[in-house]
């Protein structure tokens, strides 16, 4: 808006389903989401004469975080996944405390509960049917899990690791016992060796054209995507 004072920029949150939602509905120009769209929302969409236009905007990793009184330092994929469904229920079951693990999860409508689900739950796997346990406390924001972490020596949750603070410590994770462990930083974001990262996306009405086509490319620009770094998110280059 600086740029260009005639181009005005609004810009509502509400998780990833609502914002392809408004795209769909004719009420948005760009949709920000941090999963892809899902087959049926392209037929949707398509139905309704919009043809939606990915891009990658930036990147990020989730970081799995707990207590810093947690003794747990590091987990397995596998481990997360039957924490997270509700198989795993004590932290002593994975080399803690003799406690109850208290899961915490974002609310069903955001990005990023789906890609921890099909991700960590599910590894991946088409015919897996593995949901969060229904214990699990699903949460409407990822500050609303930095903030329950912070109290609950047994909470486990995850976020973008943009709200990694020393109130909380982040788990290193490996994809199985024989691989590596690593960290939530944006350098094993880049290098590919943190497990637990994705790529952040816009979608358009078609192909961004003017003002729409302005906001992408100031995005993609080292200025916006500096903006992405300072944001605790990961640049598509560094």
């Amino acid at each position: 808006m600086s740029k260009d004072p005639d181009v005005f920029i609004a810009v509502t949150g509400g998780g990833s389903g609502t914002g392809i939602a408004s795209l769909i509905n004719g009420t948005c120009d760009i949709a920000m989401t941090s999963r892809n769209i899902k087959p049926k929302e392209i037929k949707l969409a398509q139905k309704r004469g919009i043809d939606p236009f990915e891009i990658i905007a930036a990147l990020d990793g989730l970081a799995v975080v707990v207590h810093p009184k947690n003794p747990v330092k590091k987990l397995t994929i596998d481990q997360l996944a039957q924490i997270f469904s509700g198989h795993i229920t004590n932290w002593k079951d994975v080399g803690g405390m003799d406690q109850s693990i208290v899961v915490l999860s974002r609310e069903v409508n955001s990005g990023t509960h789906i890609y921890f689900k099909e991700h960590v739950l599910r590894q991946n796997k088409k015919d897996s049917k593995e949901e969060f346990a229904p214990t699990a406390l699903l949460l409407s924001s990822s500050q609303a899990i930095a903030d329950e972490v912070a109290t609950n020596t047994g909470a486990i949750g995850y976020y973008g690791m943009g709200y990694i603070s020393p109130k909380h410590k982040a788990i290193a994770i490996a994809l199985d016992e024989r691989s590596p462990y690593a960290d939530p930083t944006i350098e094993n974001v880049i290098n590919q060796t943190y497990p637990i990262s994705r790529p952040l996306y816009l979608y358009t009405k078609g192909e961004p054209q003017g003002a729409i086509k302005m906001f992408i490319d100031f995005a993609h620009s080292p200025q916006g995507q500096e903006i992405v770094l300072i944001n605790d998110f990961v640049p598509l280059q560094k």
